[in-house]
């Protein structure tokens, strides 16, 4: 079956839980819960279709796979397998390509990898000079923009931190801020530049890190948000230490 050769990322997708109406409240197919939505997607059931296909897409996206998808053709064979349709190609034909896409995907990683590794340790070089700029041993890079006060959390540590994380292109990945609640976790259960930098604040502190990538997610990279030898960067307020 051509199911069985489909990469496990994708046979393992996970969709958020869609919000379920009371049974009193179920609306008709013909009802339209949005007026001003676009033509084509004015009912519940294409509505419901269309956020499907956003979170499979989302799904896909999280995972690192959405290169190389023409959306077109996976919306063929998608469309072929719901409606029930003979599948437009064998299993073999289905097993070749996707074997030559992951040599192709091999190939542009590691391009990426020595590009982002040159590029990062460019930017490093000339970042340690930067003003306030302190660069430990392992590499780490960092700028207290406020000292904090107290006892350094410790690696048996619980914390409570506000973040933001993005890349030297300036995209944001990541954002505690954005989302409006503060992030816990053990002081070992984060990437290594995080350890570190941790146990060298205080609560209160605010400071603006840099992390090599062999601190960060190294050559795997973290998903499709974060490529392989990417240098991090960001911004961590230790707000609280809970303690182990």
């Amino acid at each position: 079956m051509i199911r069985s050769l489909l990469p496990a990322t994708v046979l393992a997708l996970t969709l958020p839980a869609m919000p379920v109406l009371a049974q009193s409240d179920t609306p008709t197919e013909a009802e339209t819960p949005a007026a001003s939505a676009p033509e084509g997607l004015t009912t519940v059931p294409q509505q419901y279709s269309y956020g499907l296909g956003l979170q499979i897409a989302q799904t896909l996206r999280s995972q690192g796979i959405m290169e190389g998808i023409e959306v077109e053709a996976f919306l063929l064979g998608l469309g072929d397998l719901l409606t029930g349709e003979e599948p437009q190609l064998t299993a073999e034909q289905v097993q070749t390509a996707y074997v030559a896409m992951q040599q192709v995907e091999a190939e542009r990683a590691q391009a990426a990898a020595a590009d982002n590794l040159t590029r990062g340790e460019a930017f490093l070089a000339e970042n340690a000079s930067a003003e306030g700029i302190t660069v430990t041993e392992s590499g780490l890079q960092y700028r207290v923009l406020s000292e904090g006060e107290g006892n350094s959390p410790v690696a048996t540590d619980t914390v409570r931190v506000h973040y933001e994380g993005k890349l030297l292109s300036g995209e944001e990945f990541d954002s505690s801020y954005a989302r409006g609640v503060p992030a816990e976790f053990g002081v070992t259960q984060v990437i290594g530049g995080w350890t570190e930098a941790l146990q060298l604040m205080k609560p209160g502190a605010v400071w603006e890190v840099w992390l090599p990538s062999n601190l960060a997610y190294g050559e795997r990279g973290a998903g499709g948000d974060i490529g392989p030898n990417e240098v991090l960067y960001f911004k961590i307020e230790l707000l609280e230490v809970l303690g182990g």
